[in-house]
């Protein structure tokens, strides 16, 4: 997991705003680094080797001058992607469908909790099957329209 550093260094490709029954329960912050987006706008594809960063967070939300907003707090983890157009690792269960997946905790961030992308990661991103299974949808800055 890169230290901290990517906050202030890579740029971020988009913000989810993560509801539970109508609440604010988190946000996510993507973050890849510099170059891929660049690489993605003119070829439409991410570059190999690019790593694309979710940090997990907590939110409140509360009563501003322009009305209700949320602002995330406390970091809980990261999910990290790092693209393998070669499949260099295959047979390990982190490594498949042209990515590498693996979440990191905040309290151990040099050791994944991941242990199968198939059923802990993939199932998740499903949706996301014909755009290389990433929610484009959510990254303003990968679409020049």
């Amino acid at each position: 997991m890169p230290d901290g550093e990517f906050r202030a260094t890579w740029p971020v490709l988009g913000t989810w705003t993560i509801l539970d029954e109508g609440e604010v329960t988190g946000q996510h912050v993507v973050y890849t680094q510099p170059g891929v987006i660049e690489h993605y706008l003119e070829t439409g594809t991410f570059p190999d080797g690019a790593v694309l960063i979710k940090e997990l967070l907590e939110a409140e939300a509360d009563e501003y001058s322009t009305g209700t907003a949320a602002y995330a707090t406390d970091v809980t983890g990261w999910f990290v992607m790092v693209k393998d157009k070669q499949a260099r690792f295959d047979g390990n269960d982190l490594w498949g469908l042209g990515w590498g997946w693996a979440y990191f905790d905040v309290d151990d961030r040099q050791t994944t909790t991941t242990s199968d992308y198939r059923f802990e990661c993939k199932t998740c991103h499903v949706p996301a099957k014909q755009t290389d299974w990433i929610f484009i949808e959510g990254y303003p800055v990968l679409h020049t329209d």
